[in-house]
């Protein structure tokens, strides 16, 4: 089952794309910091999947849907997060797209990952829609 290879929970980290330097200076690269959250999955089919992203004071909803990898090409995957109604987060739609981090055969002790990049689909809270940043997500034990 190719969404199996995303059930479970993750540590979700996204950072803000600026290229410019931190040059060492822990203040700037801790400004790069998006958001920290949890995602969890369970696989619906072979090429679908739901879930959570949870910050502890709030979360979306997810849907996604994952594009088997082979060889040469990781395996993929497109989800769309939504607000929970009545709650802080009602009305609010982010969208990820990313892929299984690359497995080393000769890695140790390796974790596997995700990374993508996620948009703000929809304006909230004076936020305009459009916004993205990077993410990474590690496996959870």
């Amino acid at each position: 089952m190719a969404s199996s290879s995303l059930v479970g929970s993750w540590t979700y980290r996204s950072f803000i794309n600026n290229p410019t330097p931190v040059d060492g200076d822990p203040d700037k690269a801790i400004r790069l910091f998006f958001a920290e959250a949890e995602f969890r999955f369970e696989a619906v089919s072979d090429t679908e999947f739901k879930g959570v992203i949870d910050w502890g004071s709030g979360g979306l909803d997810l849907a996604g849907t994952i594009k088997p990898g082979n060889a040469d090409t990781p395996v993929a995957f497109a989800i769309v997060g939504l607000g929970r109604p009545g709650s802080q987060t009602d009305g609010w739609e982010y969208d990820y797209n990313g892929c299984l981090g690359y497995h080393w055969p000769n890695g140790i002790d390796q974790i596997p990952s995700l990374v993508g990049t996620v948009i703000r689909a929809k304006p909230h809270d004076g936020a305009p829609a459009g916004f993205t940043a990077s993410f990474i997500a590690v496996k959870r034990p």
